[in-house]
């Protein structure tokens, strides 16, 4: 049974709803506060230090409305902020772990195409973990102009995301990358 006090997660705009679904779909018991930062979004053109203070201005409403947890259902305020929410909060915070280290795990071809926001592909913690996984995986990045802006503006459409994505994608030269699985995280 959960206790009164709900899990928080907070995004730059609507693209952790699918987080929050999976956490409403396996914890249904569990009350749950979601915050869009519409305003601010996306977060993914704001340098670090803004992400930070974002990060931190959300968290905080969060535990102001009395949160037990707080999810950062965002790539890029995980990949910028985390530590830093961890290390000024003395709460559970949990992130997204960059997709990137899954795929690295699991690739059979040892090609990884990553398509993500700049101050995702750019952040410390993305570094980090692409070189401690990468030992013979090939990394092809490429920042995903205007997804998150789709996305802000139509919500997840599927086709109109797989068009977006194929027209950013053949623009990188995913050379040996045989078949792909598309896993959208924001």
């Amino acid at each position: 049974m959960a206790n009164n006090h709900p899990i928080g997660l907070f995004d730059s705009g609507i693209g952790g709803i699918s987080i929050y679904n999976e956490i409403k779909k396996t914890l249904p018991l569990e009350n749950t506060i979601y915050i869009a930062d519409n305003l601010n979004a996306p977060y993914g053109k704001k340098n670090e230090e803004e992400i930070i203070q974002l990060s931190i201005k959300n968290t905080q409403k969060l535990l102001d409305l009395g949160c037990k947890l707080i999810v950062v259902a965002c790539n890029t305020a995980t990949t910028n902020a985390i530590e830093v929410l961890r290390e000024k909060f003395n709460i559970p915070i949990v992130g997204i772990e960059p997709s990137i280290k899954p795929a690295m795990l699991k690739t059979k071809t040892n090609n990884i195409g990553v398509l993500a926001t700049e101050k995702t592909l750019s952040s410390n913690l993305f570094q980090k973990t692409s070189s401690r996984f990468s030992k013979g995986i090939n990394i092809h990045e490429q920042i995903g102009f205007d997804l998150v802006r789709i996305i802000e503006e139509n919500g997840i459409n599927d086709e109109l995301l797989k068009i977006e994505i194929i027209k950013q994608t053949e623009e990188v030269n995913f050379k040996n990358i045989k078949s792909a699985k598309v896993l959208v995280r924001f």
